[in-house]
């Protein structure tokens, strides 16, 4: 397994910083279920963190709020694989695809106003259909 957690090209989480717990699975795996601690939890404290700028704290802890505990802890709990390896795999991807997407900068938008010509398209659009429905209704 990686060292760390690569997030973006600006930031990299060691795997010291990432904390993980086991415990038995549900679902299929015959005696396997029963035996071996499949299911991975892994918990990032973002609020901790040395790892990340104020600026980024600041982005996740904004944009992931309802995702996190009290303490500004990030959950990932992964049951996927009959193995516990792969859930830890899949468990550290998962974490590092969700601060990746938390920390994308959204672009601005600049609203824009419809032309004049889209707009007497549309309104043109509307009087014909209600032209068709009036030709529908029968004269009682």
């Amino acid at each position: 397994m990686n060292d760390d957690v690569v997030v973006n090209s600006l930031l990299t989480i060691p795997l010291s910083e990432l904390s993980f717990r086991f415990s038995r699975s549900g679902g299929p795996g015959g005696q396997n279920v029963n035996k071996v601690s499949t299911r991975v939890e892994v918990e990032f404290d973002i609020r901790q963190s040395p790892s990340l700028s104020e600026v980024q704290r600041q982005r996740l802890l904004r944009r992931l709020g309802h995702r996190l505990d009290s303490n500004g802890v990030i959950r990932i709990q992964v049951d996927d694989s009959r193995s516990q390896w792969q859930n830890r795999q899949i468990a550290v991807g998962r974490l590092g695809r969700v601060l990746s997407e938390a920390l994308k900068v959204q672009k601005h938008r600049i609203p824009t106003r419809r032309t004049a010509a889209s707009n007497s398209r549309r309104l043109e659009g509307k009087k014909l259909r209600g032209r068709l429905k009036r030709g529908r209704r029968g004269s009682d």
